[in-house]
């Protein structure tokens, strides 16, 4: 089984909830399923699970982003799981996207930021929340 040390279970660059006005906007195809993801980031995502996954378990991903045709692939491994009182999440950590993958992601987070923001921010703005360290 692979590393999930504590120091692999937190990403250290900026989370996004993957809502926007109470609608989920990022989803995850795994196995033929389309997820609703709780949050992105640059280094990785999570869902509710109801089902302790196998940590350390690596798997092909596809991500979406609500309106868009295109896919972000790539293979995540699972770091951590969390079960709450109204049901679980699953932490996952890219491990690689294949081909312009990583680009698109930030694409994708940086036009999020700059729709989702309460005041007018630039895109180089945007793009520095997203590569930035996280806040929380």
């Amino acid at each position: 089984m692979s590393d999930t040390s504590a120091s692999n279970e937190r990403r250290t660059r900026q989370r996004f909830a993957a809502q926007r006005d109470g609608k989920t906007i990022f989803w995850v195809e795994l196995d033929g399923h389309r997820l609703p993801l709780n949050d992105l980031s640059l280094e990785g995502f999570s869902y509710a699970s109801a089902i302790s996954p196998e940590l350390g378990l690596e798997f092909p991903f596809a991500l979406r982003l609500e309106g868009i045709p295109d896919r972000v692939r790539g293979r995540a491994r699972i770091v951590n799981y969390v079960n709450g009182a109204a049901g679980g999440q699953v932490g996952c950590r890219f491990l690689s996207f294949d081909g312009d993958g990583a680009f698109d992601l930030h694409d994708w987070l940086t036009v999020h930021v700059i729709t989702s923001a309460s005041v007018r921010i630039s895109e180089q703005e945007a793009k520095a929340i997203v590569a930035g360290p996280s806040l929380i």
